[in-house]
């Protein structure tokens, strides 16, 4: 591992120079019927244009904290690895009042208004639609977010000892920090220990509150050069829905 993947958005750059058509996050809304899929290239753009956002609106750097109140959704996967573009560490089931940042979907906006910093709100709408009504005292993502460049350049360089992840556990019990390093070479040892190879599909229907799950729905499968078919209100679908997904996304491999 060279020290350009010490990082998950080394990560991710390496996949791009690597094959930026090949799919890389499919996911699937078993609620409202929607599908997205996105390739390499049209993930690391939206990336890319997140942490321009990040870090030139929102004034993020290195050692700030995000409160990431989110799904399992290709937007999360979004915000997880522009946070790790610029440095910024993301906080899973943290106090929200605790971080610099907060981002939010609908159903965690009073919640996310503990946080004293910058708020984001996504409205998580099919095609990354925005809000019909922005919430007030928050950033709509989807307005803001198309105006920023398809490229990224951290102001300062990401350190891969700097912590990239905190997940806290329910209850105030012991949390898991990683650094960006750290969070690499574990996602690569779970991939491993599931055989995911080259051009692998893990069919994922895990929350991203976990680590399981953040590393099945987007780590592992990154760290593996695979991919990831996340699953949201996955038990909306039938026993024979899913063994047609499974076979229509040439699933290898599930964490349900």
């Amino acid at each position: 591992m060279n020290a350009s993947e010490r990082t998950p958005a080394g990560l991710l750059r390496s996949a791009l120079a690597a094959d930026p058509a090949r799919p890389m996050v499919t996911f699937y809304d078993d609620a409202t019927g929607e599908r997205v899929e996105l390739s390499v290239a049209t993930l690391a753009n939206w990336v890319a244009k997140t942490a321009n956002l990040l870090q030139d609106d929102l004034s993020a750097g290195p050692g700030d904290r995000l409160a990431l109140l989110l799904p399992a959704h290709w937007q999360s996967a979004v915000w997880l690895l522009a946070c790790a573009s610029v440095g910024v560490s993301v906080e899973i089931g943290g106090d929200p009042a605790e971080a610099d940042v907060v981002v939010s979907g609908p159903d965690t906006l009073d919640a996310a208004r503990a946080c004293g910093g910058e708020r984001v709100a996504l409205a998580l709408r099919p095609l990354g639609g925005r809000f019909p009504q922005p919430p007030e005292g928050f950033v709509d993502y989807a307005v803001e977010v198309a105006s920023h460049g398809d490229r990224f350049v951290p102001y300062a360089p990401v350190d891969p000892a700097g912590v990239a992840l905190r997940v806290h556990a329910p209850g105030g019990g012991d949390s898991t920090e990683l650094t960006a390093a750290a969070l690499v070479e574990r996602a690569a040892a779970d991939a491993a220990r599931r055989g995911l190879a080259p051009g692998a599909r893990l069919l994922s229907a895990l929350p991203y509150d976990t680590w399981e799950g953040l590393s099945a729905g987007l780590y592992a499968p990154l760290a593996a050069d695979g991919s990831v078919v996340l699953c949201r209100n996955l038990e909306e679908l039938s026993a024979e829905s899913l063994a047609q997904r499974v076979a229509s996304e040439r699933v290898t491999d599930r964490a349900l």
